[in-house]
Formats: C-alpha cells, structure tokens, sequence
C-alpha cells in the first residue's frame, strides 16, 4: 500500500461505494467511504482482491468490538 495516514470518524449516516472501472488496459475498482466533509476513496488494481478481503475481515472484527463494548458498558463499570 502507499503510504498515507488520515483520520476521520465513520457516522451512523457514513455512505460507502464500490465503482468498477473496467479499462482494458488498467481495471481497478474504487471503494469510497464518504461522510458529510470527507471522502476517502481506495484505489484497488488486479491483484489485490485479498487485500480488500482482509479490509472486510478487519471491518466485521471492529464492528464485533463496537458492539462487545455497548453489550460490555464502559471499562470503568466493570471494574
């Protein structure tokens, strides 16, 4: 991956999209993440379908820890 590093907070209202852009030449496919005041768009080529396979693996584990920590309450309670 090329290196960058940005920070933004996903929102209940967060729109994702997938556009496939299929250039003979160069396909890719594009993974947008938008909110109201920032766009992040991943730029995937052939060959790095498991690459985005492995973002999804990491996306259903995060939203596992979300959901473990609202069952859980706060870290504070529990002690």
């Amino acid at each position: 991956m090329k290196s960058l590093t940005t920070s933004a907070h996903i929102e209940p209202d967060t729109r994702f999209r997938v556009t496939p852009f299929a250039d003979r030449a160069n396909p890719f496919v594009s993974l947008r993440v938008e909110g109201d005041s920032v766009e992040i768009a991943l730029i995937a080529s052939l060959g790095t379908s498991q690459a985005l396979c492995n973002l999804a693996v990491a996306a259903i584990e995060a939203a596992g820890a979300l959901d473990a920590m609202a069952t859980d309450g706060p870290a504070h309670e529990r002690m």
